[in-house]
């Protein structure tokens, strides 16, 4: 069935018309979209308007389009969140109705880097705790994190109390609390790392956030940098006029 002119412009009318059809299931997550020609025939536009709209439709995330491959149909985000709040990975999964899971792949301690001698403020004779690990909802790999922390702040057991919160951790003697973060956000595509431990292919992007945890004191007392599935996470702030 074509698409019926109304005071719009067509492209307008064309996302509308597609965005309808993947709701109704016509056309399912990562299921290839016809062609051009068809596409364009079917809804009755040029493939100039066609184009348009399909341009558009990716920069809202709700198809990509793959070099000499085709247009898929992105599947929704399974976890959204705000970043206004500080909340954890696992408190994200559990909304979703799905339960969280870490599978701990390595812990190391070393000496600082020229970054962590700026970034933490510290002394070239404290060492540096990385903490490698893969979040999972419902056993399925969905989030690659890396945590540095200064030794000197967390427990003497902590390495090998692999499940035990690092905040937690942080916060146990109660000279520490964490009392903000500031975050950077980045999309990534494929990692030769990353992607192939968390069951992406080369078609699936990553949000990236790295993390700056302050104490009371305005003093770095984490760093974290953790890579999302793009196709399972979303991120909003929520903007207030003033």
């Amino acid at each position: 069935m074509s698409i019926k002119a109304d005071h719009r412009h067509l492209y307008l009318q064309v996302i509308d018309r597609l965005k309808s059809d993947i709701e109704k299931g016509v056309y399912k997550e990562n299921e290839k979209l016809p062609s051009e020609f068809e596409l364009s025939k079917e809804l009755g536009v040029s493939r100039a308007t066609l184009r348009e709209a399909l341009r558009l439709l990716e920069e809202e995330n709700v198809i990509v389009r793959r070099h000499g491959v085709g247009t898929f149909v992105n599947p929704k985000p399974v976890f959204t969140s705000g970043i206004e709040q500080l909340s954890s990975i696992s408190s994200m999964i559990e909304k979703a109705g799905m339960t969280p899971g870490t599978i701990f792949l390595e812990a190391t301690e070393d000496s600082p880097t020229e970054n962590d001698l700026e970034r933490f403020g510290s002394d070239v004779n404290d060492k540096v705790i990385t903490i490698e690990r893969v979040r999972t909802a419902n056993n399925e790999p969905v989030v690659y994190c890396v945590d540095k922390v200064l030794a000197k702040y967390l427990p003497d057991d902590f390495v090998q109390k692999k499940e035990v919160s690092i905040f937690s951790s942080l916060e146990q003697s109660g000279d520490i609390h964490v009392a903000y973060a500031v975050t950077y956000i980045d999309p990534v595509g494929y990692h030769e790392q990353v992607s192939p431990i968390l069951n992406c292919g080369r078609e699936t992007a990553l949000l990236v956030l790295k993390q700056l945890h302050y104490d009371d004191n305005d003093c770095v007392v984490l760093y974290s940098k953790n890579y999302f599935r793009a196709d399972k996470f979303s991120f909003h702030v929520i903007r207030k006029r003033v």
